[in-house]
């Protein structure tokens, strides 16, 4: 049955993200010597891009740098939601943080629209920006009076706000949240043209340097794999997962999770807005330019990382949600992504530490990264040219953790625990009896390896403890990688990083190199 489901997913779906693929590669230098600027931004998604623009234009000299290429990683998969609603949030908020910090998130995050708009008119940027309404709607009944809460709850926060009874979708609903003036955009686009703004005047963007560690004196030094450091007076890690923690345990206070996309040709076009279903599912979906019509991209399927089973599932499940509940013509693309979760599901912004001085973490947008990155990057550039933001305290990453948000760090690495100890008690299997495009656990000689023997029928061999915290790693075979199930680092078979915060790769054996049987047997 797997089998045919790869075949039949593989045939219809291209597994890459429709922004990579509409948009042209970028060619930014590998850093090849030690460069001393103002401040260093370690990441080039929607948060570092934004905050080194902004930071030039305050007259610094920023260097950015990237581990791979510019807005390639959470930003080049996302579904480019431009909205300040969150699923339900901000009865929460009230409840939790009060009214006064609630605000303030429901402020950053409408800010963080208009402030998409202002810079697509600033830099004539041409990225499919439009506004329209954003809902979230429910199909159970019992559930149309937390909807209708949250409604109130955004209303006395200033959103424009609504519930309504009724949407012009192919199937029925209970209620809807309305949220007026939201917006969506073509991510790559926007943020590639912005990109081209940063280098020059002493600045300048860096690919293929991943940073490895940060000493720190007078000044920072922050240490790549290239071997050429760049010295800074402040530093923002912006790397989706901070790789420096500093004893700011944000291995402790950050969940992985993994979720899916696929899009699509439908013969009936959708109502204006983006849509998210309250549902233990998950379904959200909304249309998109493309070519000379419009395409429908479907999300959901969220999971914890290296905790999904088999990967192919999810793809084939949205497909399925799809073909029944829209008149679907034909199948485009598919992909995944990875985000991050706090505790308490505000994102952590700000000084790395309650002691740090010129040291700042942008982290944990979970599935709301475009305003909640764009927010961040304004909360960023205003601790550091006016060591104040009018939002600095609802997203503190030092700020008090309150009961719920206890309960969920506990669980939160109770399970991590759990894995570390799965992981080193398992045992893998005796033999290395894989067909090609297949991977395994493999002991030898009572040590457990990650087995993979690619399409050409080479066999590739690594170390399967996860170089972050020493986590287990779990196959993942639909994306050929080997993931943690602990703080969701991922490496390719070959043992290269794919998603930090590991900045360490796995040690890799490769058949004809006949290091196999020199290294391990």
């Amino acid at each position: 049955m797997n089998g045919k489901n790869n075949m039949c997913i593989n045939n219809i779906l291209t597994p890459k993200s429709y922004w990579l693929d509409s948009t042209d590669e970028t060619n930014y230098p590998t850093l090849e010597k030690d460069i001393k600027v103002d401040i260093a931004i370690i990441g080039g998604g929607i948060t570092g891009i934004t905050t080194a623009l902004l930071l030039k234009n305050e007259g610094y000299k920023v260097a950015l740098i990237e581990a791979d290429k510019i807005v390639q990683g959470t930003t080049g998969h996302t579904t480019a939601y431009v909205t300040s609603q969150h699923d339900i949030i901000y009865s929460n908020l009230i409840n939790t943080m009060g009214i006064k910090k609630a605000k303030q998130y429901a402020d950053a995050n409408e800010g963080a629209i208009d402030f998409i708009e202002n810079m697509v008119k600033e830099y004539d940027i041409d990225c499919d920006f439009c506004r329209l309404p954003a809902y979230i709607y429910t199909t159970d009944e019992s559930y149309k009076d937390t909807i209708k809460e949250e409604a109130e709850a955004a209303k006395s926060l200033g959103i424009k706000a609504k519930y309504i009874e009724k949407l012009d979708l192919p199937f029925s609903i209970s209620g809807a949240l309305c949220f007026e003036n939201q917006a969506q955009f073509h991510p790559r686009k926007y943020l590639l043209k912005m990109a081209e703004n940063i280098s020059g005047n002493g600045s300048q963007i860096y690919e293929h340097t991943r940073a490895v560690d940060i000493k720190h004196d007078n000044l920072y030094t922050v240490i790549t794999d290239t071997g050429f450091k760049v010295i800074a007076s402040k530093v923002v890690l912006a790397s989706h997962f901070p790789f420096y923690d500093g004893l700011g345990l944000y291995f402790a206070k950050l969940r992985p999770q993994r979720s899916y996309v696929i899009s699509a040709i439908i013969k009936d076009a959708l109502p204006n807005g983006t849509f998210v279903d309250s549902g233990e599912a998950g379904w959200y979906f909304r249309s998109q330019k493309y070519k000379d019509g419009q395409m429908i991209i479907i999300g959901g399927q969220e999971h914890k990382t290296a905790h999904g089973g088999d990967m192919i599932k999810h793809y084939v499940n949205l497909k399925n949600y799809a073909e029944k509940n829209f008149n679907v013509e034909n199948f485009l693309y598919r992909w995944s992504t990875q985000d991050y979760i706090t505790i308490d599901g505000v994102p952590y912004v700000g000084k790395l530490t309650s002691t740090s001085e010129n040291i700042y973490v942008a982290t944990g947008y979970g599935e709301w990264g475009m305003t909640n990155g764009t927010a961040a990057a304004t909360i960023l550039r205003d601790i550091i040219v006016k060591n104040e933001s009018p939002y600095q305290e609802v997203y503190n990453p030092s700020r008090k953790i309150l009961t719920d948000g206890i309960k969920n760090l506990v669980k939160e690495n109770f399970d991590v625990a759990k894995q570390l100890i799965k992981g080193k008690l398992q045992v893998g299997q005796y033999n290395f009896d894989l067909k090609n495009d297949q991977g395994k656990i493999v002991e030898i000689d009572g040590e457990r390896y990650g087995a993979y023997r690619d399409k050409h029928g080479e066999l590739h061999i690594v170390d399967i403890t996860c170089t972050h915290l020493g986590c287990e790693l779990k196959w993942n075979s639909e994306e050929k990688s080997w993931d943690c199930p602990c703080h969701g680092s991922r490496f390719s078979f070959e043992g290269d990083i794919i998603e930090g915060p590991a900045v360490c790769r796995l040690n890799h054996y490769k058949e004809s190199d006949n290091t196999i049987d020199s290294n391990i047997i």
